[in-house]
């Protein structure tokens, strides 16, 4: 059995939010090289090849090597298809390994994936019991509980808060070193305990220790500093007319990608006074639509698509 098949089996079917929408923004031109540069389990893939032509092209990169598994799967069905085991700050080397020098789009999905929330061997979700892991690609260290056993109280505090924007993050951070000298931190039912134990006002249908582990999975994984590179990247490798697609499923996500997308459509800051033409002040980029967010119908198949927000920028044809 493939192994998306042994996915969806175990419940692991990941619907990727925003399908068509995104796909439709993203193809301009049916023979142009495009990178989906979260591949997951190819969904948004498997639909950009099916709008592309014959000449067209598509990359897929990834961290996690079981979505690499199933993107060599598409790559063996599909030669216009190619992969890349990596983050999407390696764009530029991704590109350079397919002999790209610019391309037509670049669809980022952000964020962890429903086979790897779903899977409790993975240890990114506080709903099922496993290993603290939460590592995108578990060759790479360290892991979440490898962390949390050595990092001082300061650190924790300061990536919880940072990355979750949690209140009780000092009390959390407290806690944490406080029962680290009792016994190893090393499940998620562990995690998910300590912090509802230390976090005194909760918050209506939502878990206590929701902030806490969005945080720590966006600290172990680089996920912004990371998302910082590949914006930049992308855009300095798109064609005049090609787009770039981003969804992002929480606040400082998407508030890195607005304000990145802003800036640039924005174009080039000239202090008053100063004589220029109307050329040096156009930007080379423009927004495309409005942010967009999952329709009533998305968010009843997959409730994770309620937070959901999708911006689309344009390099400018000259």
């Amino acid at each position: 059995m493939r192994k998306e098949e042994e996915e969806a089996a175990r419940g692991f079917r990941h619907r990727s939010v925003l399908l068509d929408a995104a796909v439709d923004y993203l193809i301009n031109v049916p023979s142009g090289c495009y990178v989906d540069a979260t591949f997951g389990r190819g969904g948004h893939s498997r639909l950009i090849l099916s709008q592309l032509s014959d000449q067209g092209r598509l990359l897929g990169i990834d961290k996690d090597p079981e979505a690499i598994l199933a993107a060599e799967h598409l790559a063996l069905g599909d030669e216009r298809f190619a992969w890349y085991h990596g983050s999407f700050a390696e764009l530029s080397q991704a590109l350079d390994s397919q002999h790209w020098p610019v391309v037509n789009g670049v669809l980022m999905d952000l964020g962890v994936s429903s086979p790897q929330l779903d899977d409790a061997a993975r240890g990114f979700s506080f709903m099922r019991n496993g290993p603290l892991d939460m590592r995108m690609n578990p060759q790479q260290a360290p892991s979440a509980a490898q962390w949390l056993a050595e990092a001082d109280e300061h650190d924790i505090a300061d990536v919880i808060w940072r990355y979750g924007e949690e209140r009780f993050s000092r009390r959390i951070a407290r806690l944490i070193v406080a029962k680290r000298q009792e016994e190893a931190i090393e499940t998620t039912r562990q995690l998910a305990e300590l912090v509802a134990e230390a976090v005194p006002k909760k918050e209506k249908h939502k878990h206590p220790a929701t902030r806490t582990f969005q945080a720590i999975r966006i600290f172990i994984n680089r996920e912004l500093e990371d998302l910082e590179i590949g914006l930049k990247s992308a855009v300095d490798r798109l064609a005049p007319g090609g787009r770039l697609v981003v969804i992002s499923f929480h606040s400082l996500e998407d508030r890195l990608v607005k304000r990145f997308m802003r800036d640039l459509a924005r174009g080039p800051q000239i202090p008053k006074g100063v004589p220029v033409t109307a050329d040096q002040e156009r930007s080379d980029y423009v927004l495309v639509g409005k942010a967009s967010k999952a329709n009533e119908q998305e968010i009843i198949e997959n409730v994770r698509a309620r937070s959901a927000v999708m911006r689309v920028l344009e390099r400018r044809i000259n």
